[in-house]
C-alpha cells in the first residue's frame, strides 16, 4: 500500500496481481513524506539496491486508534502499522475524507482462474519441502483457501460492497494500465520499471486452461462470479 502526497495517489495492493512489483516500481517516485507500508525483507533490500524508498511513515497515529488497536497495543506494546494489503475502508478512516476524496485511488484485478492458479503455486513455494505437494490444485480450490483472494481482492477496494477506487486496472494489461495511470493521469515522467518480485515461486508456466479441470473451472466461476461479471473475464 502506498500513499503518495507528492503525486496525490493511493495505491491499494491486491493479492496475486503483481502488487509487490508495482509497489517497488512506484517507490522510485515517492517523496520523504509519502507512506509506504511494510514489505518482505528481500523486497526492502531490492529497493535499497535500486536506490528506491523503503517502508516509511507507516505507523498509524494514536488519535486514529480503534478500541481493538488500543487493546492490542496495551497487550503487545507494539505500534499499529498500515498493512501491505490495507483495505479502502481502513485507509479512508485513517487518512480522513479530505485526502481520500482528493487523491487518485487505483488497484489491480486479475482473471480469477489465472489468479487462483498463481496463488496455488505461491503457497506451494512458501510451504515447499522435499516431499510431494500436500494437496492437488483441485483439493486446494475446494479447501476454501482461495477465499483469501476475495479478502485481499474485491473486498479490499470496496466499502459497503461498492467499488470506491477511481480505477480498477487489469493485470492482463499491466504495462499499458500503469502508463495511463502514472504518466497520463498522475504526471509522472515515465511509467514505473517493474522487477519480477516473487517470480521464483512458480516454475510451472503452463496456461491456467491446461492446469484446471472442468470442475475446477466451474468452482472458480461460482466463487468469483461478481468479479467475472464486473470485469468481463472469460475462461480463454
Amino acid at each position: 500500500m502506498i500513499v503518495s502526497h507528492k503525486y496525490k495517489f493511493i495505491f491499494i495492493k491486491t493479492n496475486k496481481t503483481a502488487g509487490s512489483s508495482i509497489e517497488i516500481g512506484l517507490s522510485a517516485f515517492c517523496g520523504k513524506n509519502d507512506i509506504l507500508s511494510r514489505c518482505l525483507p528481500e523486497e526492502a533490500e531490492l529497493r535499497k539496491k535500486l536506490g528506491y524508498r523503503t517502508p516509511q511513515n507507516n505507523l498509524i497515529p494514536f488519535k486514529k486508534y480503534t478500541l481493538r488497536n488500543w487493546l492490542s497495543f496495551a497487550h503487545k506494546w507494539k505500534r499499529k502499522e498500515f498493512s501491505s494489503h490495507a483495505s479502502a475502508g481502513e485507509i479512508r478512516r485513517i487518512l480522513g475524507d479530505r485526502i481520500w476524496n482528493e487523491y487518485y485511488k487505483f488497484c489491480f484485478e486479475r482473471n480469477p482462474w489465472d489468479r487462483v492458479v498463481s496463488l496455488y503455486y505461491f503457497m506451494l513455494y512458501r510451504n515447499r519441502s522435499d516431499s510431494e505437494p500436500s494437496m492437488s490444485i483441485s483439493e486446494f480450490i475446494n479447501s476454501g483457501k482461495v477465499l483469501s483472494l476475495k479478502k485481499w481482492g474485491i473486498n479490499n477496494y470496496t466499502i459497503n460492497d461498492e467499488i470506491v477506487v477511481d480505477r480498477v486496472c487489469k493485470y492482463e494489461h499491466l504495462e499499458k494500465e500503469l502508463e495511463e495511470v502514472c504518466v497520463e493521469k498522475l504526471g509522472m515522467p515515465h511509467a514505473p520499471e517493474l522487477p519480477r518480485a516473487k517470480a521464483e515461486a512458480r516454475t510451472d508456466k503452463r496456461n491456467y486452461r491446461d492446469i484446471l479441470s472442468n470442475d475446477d473451472r466451474q468452482k472458480i466461476a461460482e466463487l468469483f462470479a461478481r468479479e467475472i461479471e464486473l470485469f468481463g473475464y472469460e475462461f480463454q
